[in-house]
């Protein structure tokens, strides 16, 4: 463990430099980790010395991620997180191999872009409310709830979009209802849970470039996001990484119920 720095000018203890202080091999949970943000989440987490089990819907993927992470007692495990049985299976399967859960990174989602509202399907929203909504209260849960178990402390970051406050365009209305539904969620689990000490917090990207992303999107669209952007260009999944990474760790620990803007500029708030 690193050393921590005494203040000097206050007393205090100030904590150790490391992006990832606190996770060197602790147990941590990435959901959609064959994605873009998910997998450079993933990465970014063993990078720091954390222990990563990586979950996906896609199991060739999933073991694809866990094949080139740094370091060691990683794994993967196929999930469809829209199965009321998957939260405990997920959790029995990371304590069962880490012992204590740290974090839970869920980066999951779905995206079904149309073209206008009147093209959005009942299977559309169901899809997207589950998936991105339902299935995040039920995994949270269940994971805060060993968390405290545990009798460790505890941080889950979930996701949302900048659309959580544009409320955005079209077609991707129903998505981003979803995701203000997590920063709603995200805020009453920081509440609930905050005197047990487990953290919730949320991160908020804007155009990142992956494949939920580009697939779909026209390319007039993309440029327009990008000239609104005042940094004018379309994030790496790498640049959001680290800050997922911050939030689990020990720098954080005196953050909760907030919403990370990664946008870029392109929502300011």
């Amino acid at each position: 463990m690193a050393e921590k720095l005494a203040d000097p000018g206050s007393g205090a203890l100030l904590p150790p430099p490391n992006l990832g202080a606190g996770l060197e091999g602790r147990g941590v949970i990435v959901t959609g980790a064959a994605g873009g943000i998910g997998r450079a989440v993933a990465q970014c987490f063993a990078a720091v010395g954390a222990s990563v089990m990586a979950v996906d819907l896609d199991a060739d993927a999933v073991e694809q991620v866990v094949a080139e992470l740094p370091g060691l007692r990683h794994f993967a495990l196929a999930a469809d997180l829209t199965s009321m049985t998957s939260p405990h299976q997920i959790v029995e399967a990371a304590t069962r191999q880490f012992g204590t859960i740290r974090a839970l990174a869920h980066t999951a989602a779905v995206l079904r872009r149309q073209a206008t509202v009147d093209a959005v399907t009942e299977d559309d929203w169901d899809r997207q409310l589950d998936t991105n909504l339902k299935a995040t209260f039920f995994l949270c849960r269940e994971v805060a709830n060993t968390m405290v178990r545990g009798g460790g402390p505890g941080s889950v970051i979930t996701f949302t979009s900048q659309g959580w406050w544009t409320g955005g365009f079209g077609g991707s209305v129903v998505y981003n209802t979803a995701k203000g539904g997590v920063v709603t969620l995200t805020r009453g689990l920081a509440r609930s849970y905050g005197p047990t000490g487990v953290t919730f917090n949320s991160v908020a990207p804007g155009q990142v470039r992956t494949r939920m992303l580009l697939e779909g999107l026209d390319s007039d669209v993309l440029l327009a996001m990008t000239e609104a952007t005042p940094l004018k260009r379309v994030a790496e999944p790498e640049e959001i990484a680290p800050v997922v990474v911050f939030l689990a760790s020990d720098h954080a620990r005196f953050i909760t119920g907030a919403t990370i803007n990664a946008s870029g500029g392109f929502l300011m708030y």
